[in-house]
């Protein structure tokens, strides 16, 4: 960030110390969320035996932590627009601390499932606080790299949240959520400190039902969702089928801590790469991925192939998040949209498809088997694959650098739609 960044209309841009000082905290932010999201799957074998949850019931309890991030992304984006990030951040954190403490205390599906239900809604004011308070202090042409950054920060998370569950199905799970509250109460402290943006109050924002029919805002609104659709399929059936080929907990967590490091690693070298290339190249090549690594989803018969896959769908996924973010984000500032309400959709978009791939994935195999969920989805990544090739324009993004209409902006064109 720091000299690439420029100041944004009715904000101060914030010193070159602030400004890293504001991207390690909302890192911070997303990497203890996405930890107590990703804490689950080395859990959901061990609490599915002991409290005898069928698939459809581990998978509404993978999908709570969604359903609370679908229902809590519209309000906590306007939260973030009309009160500020900072306070949107805050919230969030309390909701995370006083989730993950009920998680570590409570031992009923109902009320874990209630616990991952209210941390989903921390969650989305989390996300819609911290992407509205970075992308504010950050240059067009640099968004997707930023993006990226943040986002390695929140898969890192992912990348130690299996590795706790596996700490926690030996140590219990009381001590280890507690801590979990802890530092969430301590980054509270830490984001009080910080300058926050000032709130956008009663400014009109054009109308989100007009926004979403954008053909480049509903493009990434749907390259949001389909990697969320994998993840949460995979997410509920990959540490279900590894535990019937006999894998431990620990190696549960090992091939989900193995994904995340890929997809940890891809991330920010991904949205580098769109920010020079453009959105959409980066896409095809993660769907291509991702299509062949779920299609050999089922193929697998044993559970080191099965991690393999797991470990290459990591990888594949890591190509479609910071694009697709900053897809949304260019759309945003083009069309006059606050980029709280754009880290809203973001928020939507992910947590609707998450709650397709875990709870719809979760209820059809236990109707069916893996296979038509699993092969389903790869139609959908085959499918949406064909359309960016046939394509060739899908949006301003998809064929000029994205920072164009910003730099067009500041060489006097009409900027009227950009904060």
């Amino acid at each position: 960030m720091g000299s690439a960044s420029t100041p944004r209309p009715g904000m101060a841009a914030p010193a070159q110390t602030g400004e890293r000082r504001l991207a390690l905290l909302t890192g911070a932010v997303v990497f203890v969320d996405t930890m107590f999201y990703a804490v689950l799957a080395p859990l959901l074998p061990g609490l599915a035996h002991q409290l005898r949850m069928s698939k459809l019931a581990a998978g509404v309890m993978t999908a709570g932590y969604p359903i609370g991030t679908l229902l809590g992304s519209i309000p906590g984006g306007v939260l973030a627009a009309r009160a500020g990030p900072r306070v949107t951040v805050c919230a969030g954190l309390g909701l995370l601390a006083c989730s993950t403490l009920a998680f570590g205390l409570l031992a009923s599906p109902a009320t874990l499932d209630a616990a991952r239900f209210v941390e989903g809604v921390g969650g989305a004011c989390s996300w819609a606080g911290s992407l509205a308070w970075i992308v504010a202090a950050t240059a067009v042409e640099r968004r997707g790299a930023v993006m990226g950054r943040v986002l390695a920060a929140a898969i890192a998370g992912s990348l130690l949240g299996p590795a706790l569950g596996a700490a926690a199905s030996v140590l219990g799970r009381p001590a280890l959520f507690g801590g979990i509250a802890a530092l969430s109460a301590w980054l509270i402290a830490r984001a009080r400190r910080l300058p926050d943006r000032p709130p956008t109050g009663e400014r009109r924002s054009p109308p989100l039902g007009g926004i979403v029919r954008r053909p480049t805002v509903a493009a990434g609104i749907w390259l949001m969702a389909l990697p969320a659709i994998v993840s949460g399929v995979i997410n509920v059936l990959g540490p279900l089928r590894l535990h019937r080929f006999g894998a431990s907990a620990a190696a549960i967590a090992a091939a989900f801590l193995a994904a995340a490091a890929l997809e940890a690693a891809v991330s920010p070298l991904i949205g580098a790469l769109s920010d020079r290339r453009g959105r959409h190249l980066p896409l095809r090549g993660g769907l291509a991925v991702t299509t062949l690594a779920v299609a050999f989803f089922t193929l697998a018969g044993g559970a080191l192939p099965l991690a393999l896959v797991i470990v290459a769908s990591g990888g594949a996924l890591g190509a479609f998040w910071a694009p697709a973010m900053a897809l949304l984000s260019d759309a945003a500032e083009r069309y006059g949209l606050d980029q709280a309400l754009a880290a809203a959709l973001i928020n939507l978009a992910w947590a609707g498809g998450q709650i397709i791939g875990a709870g719809g994935g979760g209820a059809v195999a236990k109707s069916t088997g893996d296979r038509l969920p699993t092969l389903g989805t790869c139609a959908l990544c085959a499918l949406t694959l064909v359309a960016l090739v046939l394509i060739r324009r899908f949006g301003p993004g998809a064929r000029t650098h994205p920072a164009a209409p910003a730099a067009a902006g500041a060489a006097g064109a009409r900027r009227s739609a950009v904060r």
